[in-house]
């Protein structure tokens, strides 16, 4: 008799090969799959962080001008007092000494500054407000101090050192004295700038300043203050020692600093150790060119990471089921192979047969109850064939009750019927969404429950498509996690601006407080003159008054510039310095759009005759307009060009954009009022520029599109010159 297997036992080894081959590519694919997309949340996580970090570094630096810009005023003040004069010039009259210096005490003390003091043509102090105290600066000489050095050549001083009497650091300010048209003395201001680092002491993240050698000299890690971040040169600590910038320090080693740069990501990961602690940080530098400073922000990478690692987690449980179902699918199907075997090997292998199936039933179901996402089968017209546990606990509903239903299904929520059966029709039609949809559904209890829902199709034994499973995540406290965060964020951004809000009241008060100061200053001189019947001498000091008083109210005067477009008050204006500042007030803007920004001045100094508040007024609304121009073009050509020229006796300012340019059929009623062709915008801005031209400054304002794309605004003004 014949043996029916023989020549057979080849077939079975080949398909268990192929089979073989399909799950490997499978599980590399899901792998390869996951892994992308851990990596897109973490480049998605370490936006969100620049984008903060961007933010941080708008606060700080405002912070370190106003404390550089509050005390600006008080060299210049103390220079023109007659008393400080009178002092220096006859440093052996005891009594002038002792006027002065209990002038500066006061005017120190009024201020709020560490110490005020006045040093003569060699750098020795004569005068200073702390002459009564055990670390006076009387009789010290700063001759090796920059902030002299600079102000005895003419010009204005900052310099930012230990100090060489008192051994505390602290920012020097000083400005030359005069005594007619020669220098005869130097006065300066100390100012702690202790409270910024209590300040940033509080913060989460490190925040660090350091000097253009690279030294950290400010910030909220003590061990990292004095250290570098590049070697500092013999030339560069010759300068240190020479200056005494840093008291008796003569070393500034490097910090031991892991920093890796990649394209991915903005700024650049710093990998080092803080109290004794290794930590991973993504770190911004800001450069701050008015004060020579550079600004360091870091946040913690591991956000970053746990983000990736989450992502990975999820992506892995979710094929995971995938696999488990399809193993599952596998299983019937070769139950159904199997009964095609031979009579006679049916009734040897029944025992075994109904052990084996008793032990993948108990598999599977201990599989079902076990698993936290809902599972969900459906026929191909959208019966229910199948549901496990966990579905059911997700929509409070009993498996009895939910199979054999059609849709409408009852844990439908009854706000999103509409858009739960267009997603039903689309998963039956086999449109259904690779990446899965997000689904409201309402509990039997009535809350709502937030999950994803992941639909594979349902292959039968025979290989046909006999319906579909469906994988149901709940991601209700994701949703909640997700709701905090942006109510966080709001609270953030409403926090932020009330600073922005503090920041300008406190300037303008100081603003204020800089002539008010001055009155107070040339009133006593004045009355002290009076009293000498230096007639000459009292006049000079009325005329300082009455400089001050029109100064305050042209401070008072120009807050309402902006509402008053009219307001007249023309003065000579460098049109390339107004440049410069509308791109120092708009630069968050400009970094939030990514835009390249190119000057071009063909003119050392164009000067026009305007007032300059309402032209700056112009500029910012011409560069604000081209970068929301340039919101749908990509990265890399958003470009604004600003230039400035000079044809005949006129002067011109351009700003050009690479956006779409003005359509043919607006270009009559853009400088109409109220039209605008922006959502939110109201139909002023180019109006009012054109009103601030014409009517204050007798130019006009042009428009033309560009040939290669984009627009292009030119103010044209008389010359000055």
């Amino acid at each position: 008799m014949l043996n029916p297997t023989v020549g057979l036992s080849d077939a079975p080894v080949q398909t268990r090969a192929r089979l073989s081959w399909i799950w490997v590519c499978a599980v590399l694919t899901m792998t390869l799959l996951v892994a992308w997309a851990g990596q897109w949340s973490a480049r998605r996580e370490s936006a969100f962080q620049a984008d903060g970090l961007r933010r941080s570094i708008d606060v700080y630096a405002l912070g370190l001008r106003a404390e550089a810009a509050k005390f600006a005023y008080l060299p210049f003040t103390v220079a023109q007092h007659p008393e400080v004069i009178a002092a220096l010039a006859s440093p052996g009259d005891i009594g002038l000494r002792q006027r002065a210096d209990r002038y500066l005490e006061d005017v120190n003390r009024r201020a709020g500054s560490d110490a005020l003091y006045v040093l003569d043509t060699r750098g020795n102090t004569l005068i200073a407000s702390n002459w009564n105290q055990p670390l006076t600066f009387v009789g010290q000489n700063y001759g090796n101090r920059p902030y002299f050095i600079d102000a005895l050549s003419g010009g204005s001083g900052r310099f930012y050192g230990i100090g060489k009497t008192t051994g505390e650091p602290g920012l020097f300010l000083s400005a030359p004295l005069r005594s007619g048209t020669s220098i005869v003395g130097v006065v300066t201001v100390k100012v702690s700038l202790l409270e910024i680092q209590e300040t940033w002491a509080k913060a989460r993240d490190p925040v660090m300043l350091a000097d253009e050698r690279g030294i950290f000299f400010l910030g909220s890690v003590p061990s990292w203050m004095y250290q570098g971040t590049r070697a500092v040169d013999e030339s560069e600590l010759a300068r240190i020692a020479t200056h005494a910038t840093y008291g008796p320090r003569d070393n500034f080693p490097v910090l031991p600093w892991n920093v890796e740069r990649t394209e991915e990501e903005p700024g650049y990961l710093l990998t080092t150790m803080v109290d004794g602690i290794a930590h991973r940080f993504l770190a911004l530098d800001e450069s701050l060119p008015h004060l020579g400073w550079t600004l360091t922000v870091m946040a913690d990478y591991g956000p970053v990471v746990a983000a990736r690692n989450r992502t990975w987690t999820v992506g892995a449980l979710v094929a995971g089921l995938l696999l488990l179902g399809t193993m599952y699918w596998r299983l019937r199907e070769r139950r159904y192979a199997e009964q095609r075997v031979a009579r006679q090997d049916l009734e040897l292998r029944v025992e075994d047969r109904t052990r084996e199936l008793g032990q993948a039933h108990s598999f599977r179901k201990a599989m079902e109850d076990s698993l936290l996402v809902g599972m969900r089968a459906r026929d191909l017209k959208g019966k229910i064939l199948y549901v496990n546990p966990a579905l059911c606990e997700m929509t409070g509903y009993r498996s009895d009750e939910l199979m054999g239903k059609f849709p409408p299904y009852s844990y439908w929520h009854p706000d999103d019927l509409k858009k739960h059966r267009r997603e039903s029709d689309a998963v039956l039609a086999g449109n259904a969404a690779p990446t899965g949809f997000e689904s409201r559904l309402r509990h039997r209890d009535g809350h709502d429950v937030y999950t994803m829902v992941y639909t594979a199709p349902l292959i039968d034994h025979s290989g046909k498509h006999s319906g579909w499973m469906s994988s149901v995540v709940d991601i209700s406290e994701q949703k909640k996690a997700e709701l905090r965060q942006r109510n966080d964020n709001e609270k953030l951004q409403h926090m932020q601006r009330l600073a922005s809000l503090g920041e300008l009241a406190a300037t303008l008060a100081h603003e204020l407080g800089q002539p008010l100061m001055a009155l107070n200053n040339f009133a006593g001189a004045a009355r002290a003159n009076a009293s000498q019947g230096r007639l000459a001498l009292l006049a000079g000091n009325l005329d300082d008054v009455s400089a001050q008083a029109k100064r305050a109210g042209d401070i008072v005067r120009s807050t309402q510039v902006w509402a008053r477009p009219h307001l007249r008050g023309a003065e000579p204006c460098d049109l390339n310095d107004i440049v410069h500042d509308v791109l120092n007030m708009v630069g968050a803007e400009i970094r939030h759009h990514q835009v390249r920004v190119r000057t071009r001045f063909h003119l050392a100094q164009p000067s026009v005759s305007g007032v300059r508040i309402l032209l700056e007024q112009v500029l910012v609304n011409l560069v604000l307009n081209s970068l929301r121009a340039m919101q749908a073009v990509a990265i890399e050509l958003r470009e604004l060009e600003i230039s400035t020229d000079r044809q005949d006796d006129t002067v011109r300012i351009s700003v050009a954009d690479r956006g779409p340019g003005v359509a043919a059929d607006v270009m009559a009623r853009v400088f109409d009022p109220y039209f605008t062709t922006k959502p939110e915008g109201t139909g002023l801005g180019l109006n009012i520029c054109r009103r601030i031209v014409v009517e204050n400054h007798q130019g006009t304002l042009e428009f033309e599109n560009r040939p290669d794309g984009g627009a292009i605004f030119v103010l044209i003004l008389k010359s000055a010159s």
